[in-house]
């Protein structure tokens, strides 16, 4: 009796060890949309990042155990998209309103829009979500669009922890 319990105790360490390593990743990475809405004429913004990571930074920048369970984890995790993400444009902050955010399969999907008609030509992108937490942390943001004149705008703008900003600059190509 006592083998067969021994040996179940072996197996179950040796199971949980296969799970600790699978749950970890050595990937670090997050994906923003940014799209011009054509009706509204207003930027909407759909952020994605691993959650324990977003729990992570956030407890590291508060000194604080933080998770799911914490009194203020929808504000602190609101503020941290806010102090991490922001846009630009003529050297002017373009105000964001906070939609809000869901978590679902390990991922915390944010939602913001911009307050007020504008367009993609010359943005200015700040992206440092993660970055400082994680030096391997690559950012993605694609964004999509029309230029002042009409024609689409589309594109992509990749972050990480030697670049924070990055602008939208039209590149046309002429055949």
């Amino acid at each position: 009796m006592l083998k067969i319990g021994n040996m179940l105790l072996i197996a179950f360490s040796l199971w949980l060890g296969l799970v600790a390593t699978a749950t970890s990743h050595t990937y670090f990475f997050g994906v923003s949309d940014l799209i011009v809405n054509s009706k509204t004429q207003r930027f909407e913004i759909v952020h994605q990042f691993t959650s324990h990571d977003i729990e992570n930074a956030i407890a590291e920048i508060k000194q604080i155990h933080f998770s799911a369970e914490h009194k203020n984890y929808d504000l602190f995790v609101q503020q941290y998209f806010e102090q991490q993400f922001s846009l630009e444009q003529n050297n002017i902050k373009v105000p964001l309103n906070w939609l809000g955010f869901e978590v679902t399969s390990g991922k915390i999907i944010a939602y913001q829009e911009s307050l007020q008609k504008t367009f993609l030509s010359l943005l200015v992108v700040k992206n440092a979500i993660l970055t400082d937490t994680y030096p391997k942390q690559v950012n993605t943001v694609n964004f999509q669009g029309k230029d002042l004149q009409g024609e689409a705008l589309f594109g992509s703008l990749m972050f990480d922890y030697r670049t924070k900003k990055a602008a939208i600059t039209l590149k046309r190509v002429i055949n």
